[in-house]
């Protein structure tokens, strides 16, 4: 009789629980909901998630309010993400070539692509090496030679995979840069600009000032639309960054809150600011649902992991 009453509680528990998880999911959300960018204020990612948390906002029927968590190359960003707690009111909004990257390379950071659950892909960055027009070079190969005729010549990066993408074409070419950490497009921006660096790694933000910035080489696959004469890094060297901006939660998250927040984000794709934005920046409007990114993600992970090992080789 024990036994069965027993048997009758946790059943009743576990239907509880389990009206109180729909029940959750059906008011979600109840609160604001937090999109976590993991640069600073200014750069490329910001740029896009402060109009894109309106446009998502407005799918939901909530506000989505930007929080910047700078450093690390994205890495104090995500792990904060990473803690917050799985209920849907906290997504990351990453690119997913240094979502990959940091816990690749530094074992010491303390996440992973799996502490994550997958929501979709928004646009494509416009990953390149650049400079400004009243520099001696024009492209990467002048660059190169200037550098051995004239060492000392610095570079911004952002850390992590850009940081090691250019020590590995330096190690290439036989040069060295001596490299100024940034913390976003935001900082690196005015380096550049105010001649404090002599090029720079791009995410993109490059596109918004026009021909005040010339792009030396692409770091994607392709040679970017905007600088068609620009060689890229696969072709020169056959190394290549994926450039997707990713949207992520944390673990968790109950499938029908993420499924909300899927279908908010490809909603959103549809909204005239977010489009003028992208349109302002020169990024492509590229929407993958989260069924196509978590494969395309694991190949990555697979292309990157070769390019860690010949800079760990080399």
């Amino acid at each position: 009789m024990f036994k069965k009453a027993g048997l009758l509680a946790v059943g009743a528990l576990a239907l509880g629980l389990g009206i109180n998880s729909a029940s959750m999911a059906a008011d979600w959300p109840k609160r604001p909901i937090t999109m976590v960018v993991p640069y600073k204020a200014g750069g490329t990612t910001e740029t896009m998630g402060q109009v894109l948390s309106k446009a998502l906002g407005r799918e939901l029927g909530t506000k989505v309010i930007v929080k910047t968590k700078p450093g690390g190359g994205s890495a104090v960003g995500t792990l904060y993400a990473k803690n917050q707690k799985a209920d849907g009111y906290t997504i990351l909004f990453v690119p997913l070539g240094q979502f990959l990257w940091n816990p690749m390379d530094r074992p010491e950071v303390d996440f992973h692509h799996s502490d994550f659950r997958i929501l979709a892909g928004i646009s494509e960055y416009q990953i390149g090496i650049v400079s400004t027009p009243d520099k001696p070079y024009k492209t990467l190969e002048e660059l190169v030679a200037h550098t051995k005729k004239n060492p000392g010549l610095n570079v911004a990066d952002m850390g992590g995979m850009s940081k090691a993408f250019i020590n590995f074409i330096a190690a290439q070419n036989g040069v060295d840069w001596t490299p100024i950490p940034t913390r976003g497009g935001g900082e690196m921006i005015p380096f550049l600009l105010g001649g404090k660096v002599d090029f720079a790694f791009s995410g993109g933000v490059h596109q918004k000032y026009g021909d005040k910035i010339i792009v030396l080489a692409s770091f994607m696959r392709d040679r970017l639309p905007l600088a068609p004469n620009a060689p890229s890094t696969h072709e020169l060297y056959g190394i290549a960054m994926p450039g997707n901006a990713i949207m992520v939660a944390p673990k968790g998250i109950q499938d029908d809150i993420a499924a909300k927040l899927e279908a908010g984000l490809k909603a959103s794709m549809n909204d005239a600011d977010f489009t003028k934005i992208l349109q302002k920046i020169q990024f492509p409007k590229k929407f993958i649902p989260s069924a196509e990114l978590k494969p395309f993600l694991l190949e990555s992970e697979k292309g990157i992991k070769k390019v860690l090992d010949a800079i760990r080789a080399g």
